[in-house]
């Protein structure tokens, strides 16, 4: 049987933490799966060249059979030429006494011309999956930049919110995570995301029947979830690398592969108006995958007022991020 054509995948800011854990996973076939070779593209800035080199170096020294090739580069061209999956990894981290608009007006410079560059040059199945913090809007700069690309080739990646959520729900109740389905994320991947805990599942059961315990599900299992990056940041002095490396792996799995039955993952998505969510934003949603890289949101969940009020919460802090960056949008 002859080997397939290689699939090739950018990865931006290659050379960083997340980049490093993620690289030797999708090397050894857990992105595409074990029989499918792959072309890295891997971009970096120009003072991150050398340590990627090194990256790369490893890569060699393990001797993956799926990688038939590796690119390293600092052009926006080279590295999303041809590519069926981009990575967008790489972005400007918040410093200290840094403004969230700063923030996003920094990385905007940096996701426009990705987008541009994607429009420019990547295959023509190309599909995004932006990781790099703020994820949603960097998502909707580098969208607006690239309106060649069809809108449902673009994500944000709320999957390691729900995977923290489903660890902590999964310790409480005191079953395997892989007992937990169906967890949503609404919103943005910021501090006022909503793990869904309503209309998720332990073993089929709803959530709220299995932890009878509404006071710890509104308080602090929302609230360890959405601060989570903070904890972990002040436990080892570093932001979260393996398990975001871990998280995109999972999405790009999610997008390419088909939901069994009822289930679904989150997504952050462009908003067609569901929920009553502004048409265009680049939203955190319930997500069930039909195969080939279609999706579609899962309609007709109930929320109670409590929900409700999350959702309007992080709608409105995305609603203003899109203001913030309103001149980088096409």
């Amino acid at each position: 049987m002859a080997a397939k054509p290689p699939i090739h995948i950018t990865v931006t800011g290659a050379a960083g933490q997340i980049g490093y854990a993620l690289l030797f996973r999708i090397a050894s076939g857990q992105l595409l799966g074990p029989d499918q070779p792959v072309v890295l593209r891997l971009l970096e800035i120009e003072p991150g060249m050398k340590a990627l080199e090194g990256v790369v170096m490893e890569v060699d020294d393990c001797a993956f059979p799926l990688v038939s090739d590796i690119i390293t580069t600092t052009d926006l061209d080279v590295a999303f030429d041809g590519t069926s999956w981009a990575l967008l990894v790489g972005s400007v981290p918040r410093k200290a006494g840094m403004e969230r608009g700063d923030l996003l007006t920094i990385n905007g410079g940096i996701f426009g011309p990705q987008g541009r560059a994607i429009a420019a040059n990547a295959a023509s199945d190309i599909r995004v999956v932006v990781v790099g913090n703020p994820c949603n809007t960097n998502c909707l700069i580098a969208r607006s930049n690239a309106p060649e690309v069809p809108t449902d080739r673009w994500f944000a990646m709320t999957r390691l919110d729900e995977n923290r959520a489903k660890g902590q729900l999964a310790k409480r109740a005191g079953v395997p995570v892989s007992s937990v389905t169906n967890l949503a994320i609404w919103g943005n991947h910021s501090a006022t995301q909503f793990p869904d805990f309503a209309n998720a599942r332990i073993d089929g059961t709803p959530v709220p029947e299995v932890i009878d315990d509404n006071g710890w599900l509104q308080g602090e299992f929302i609230t360890t979830v959405q601060k989570r990056g903070a904890a972990i940041i002040d436990a080892r002095g570093l932001s979260s690398a393996a398990s975001a490396a871990n998280a995109a792996i999972d999405s790009v799995v999610s997008i390419r592969t088909a939901t069994p039955g009822d289930g679904f993952t989150s997504l952050a998505v462009v908003s067609d108006g569901e929920y009553g969510v502004p048409q265009g934003l680049q939203f955190g949603f319930p997500v069930r995958a039909k195969g080939s890289g279609a999706w579609e949101v899962v309609e007709g969940l109930g929320h109670d007022e409590f929900a409700k009020e999350r959702i309007r919460i992080t709608t409105e802090e995305l609603v203003a991020e899109r203001s913030e960056v309103i001149d980088l949008l096409r």
